[in-house]
This record gives structure tokens, C-alpha cells and sequence, in this order.
């Protein structure tokens, strides 16, 4: 798969389903499973060279991952699930803003200690941004693809073993529905969440029916994603 963003074709970076063995709820099906492309992530992406240069200048990287419909036996299709780690200098860990372009969305969060699971449920123009200290697993529930696009520092290099050494995210979305992950018997009860509304976007300067790219030509629109210990109020009540 390629993807064509501007006047250029993109090559993705691809997750295979062997790739994520040790996350996989349904080991039986996986036992007998062969190996396949479970999703593409298309990595920092521009449409011009002033634009990378911006993101350059800011930190900042734009990537979209594309993830197709499947039943990984009887889960739905979902990412590998990751933590972030601490923003340069600072005492919280880098947040990521996401953005659904086509299809529909579950994003799984989990603060550290899972004292907080939320899944937000986000469809076509919906932003969610992930937290400080929060992990996430992101769920195609659908028939239909999903495309979503991310904006996150630069310098970010995501953190998949926490994922691994409990087998995966607190929760496992099924066709029974959710879950619970029997190597997570600390976390919290799963609470279900709406994408932020008009006023919540608006907080983080925010529409739903605009796409996030173009913010990455406003100075300083982006700076929460890069310096969040100077604005950790923006957090506060997201999830």
C-alpha cells in the first residue's frame, strides 16, 4: 500500500500480526494464524518544503496510519498499543493529538498505574488528544477502513513494552465486547467517553469540520504537543 499525500507517493511503515504475538487476546486463533499486514503508518508527512521546514522548526511531526477492517480471531483490529516518554526537560511525558479523517475510531487510554481507563469513541473529523502520563491502543471497530493522521514531537520514540509484558491494554475490545485483561486486575473500571465537543476543541484551537494539518502553519498553535509542562491546564478534564 502507498499513499499519495500532496504530489508524492508515500511508503508506510508496516505492522505485521507476528509483530504484535505478545498483545493478542485470542492465542488459540493466533496459534493457527498466518502472518499478515495489519496496518500502514505513513511517517512525517508534508505537503510542501515550507511545511516541513515549519515542522522542523517546531518539533513537531504529521503522520497518517491506515488500518483495515479485521477480526484478529475474535478481537477487533487494533494497534500495538504504546506509552510516551517525558517530554525533554520536563516532569510529564509528551501528549499526541489524533485526528480521524475516514472511518471510525476507539481510542483506549490508560494513565500509567490504570487508576483511569477511558475509551473515547471518535468518527470521521473528531480530534482526541492523548494526555500527558496516558498510554493508548487505538480499535478499528468497523467495516470500513480507518484513516487517521497524528501530530507529535519529533524526538518522541514510542514505548511498546509496558503493552507487551501485560499482554496488551487493560481492556480487550471483542465480538462479546469488552474484556478485561486478566494481567491487568489493577485497573480501574472502564469508563466510556465522548471526543470532545465544540467548546473542548476549542480549548486546544480546534474544529471538527477543519483538519488539523494547517496548524502546523500558526506559530505556537501546536506548542502543548512539545512543551507540555508549560501548559498542563489544557489537560485537565480532557478524559
Amino acid at each position: 500500500m502507498q499513499l499519495q499525500f500532496g504530489n508524492k507517493l508515500q511508503d508506510p511503515d508496516v505492522r505485521h500480526l507476528m509483530d504484535m504475538a505478545d498483545v493478542i487476546f485470542d492465542q488459540a486463533w493466533l496459534a493457527g494464524a498466518e502472518d499478515f499486514d495489519l496496518y500502514f503508518m505513513f511517517r512525517d508527512l508534508y505537503l510542501s518544503r515550507a511545511d516541513k521546514e515549519k515542522l522542523m522548526e517546531q518539533g513537531l511531526r504529521y503522520d497518517i496510519t491506515i488500518i483495515p477492517p479485521a477480526m484478529l480471531g475474535r478481537e477487533y483490529i487494533k494497534t500495538a498499543g504504546h506509552y510516551h516518554p517525558l517530554a525533554a526537560g520536563g516532569s510529564v511525558t509528551y501528549p499526541e493529538l489524533y485526528e480521524v479523517l475516514e472511518g471510525e475510531a476507539l481510542y483506549l487510554l490508560q494513565n500509567s498505574d490504570m487508576s483511569h481507563v477511558a475509551v473515547v469513541h471518535a468518527s470521521a473529523g473528531d480530534k482526541v488528544l492523548v494526555p500527558p502520563d496516558y498510554g493508548h491502543v487505538t480499535i478499528n471497530r468497523s467495516n470500513k477502513t480507518l484513516k487517521m493522521a497524528n501530530f507529535v514531537a519529533r524526538d518522541f520514540s514510542s514505548l511498546y513494552e509496558p503493552y507487551r509484558q501485560k499482554s496488551g491494554g487493560a481492556y480487550f475490545f471483542t465480538r462479546e465486547g469488552w474484556i478485561k485483561n486478566p494481567k491487568c486486575s489493577q485497573a480501574a473500571e472502564l469508563r466510556r467517553i465522548e471526543a470532545p465537543d465544540r467548546a473542548g476543541l476549542a480549548r486546544i484551537g480546534l474544529a471538527k469540520g477543519r483538519e488539523m494539518y494547517p496548524l502546523l502553519r500558526e506559530p505556537g498553535a501546536l506548542e502543548f504537543l512539545t512543551r507540555p509542562d508549560e501548559h498542563q491546564d489544557l489537560f485537565h478534564g480532557l478524559i
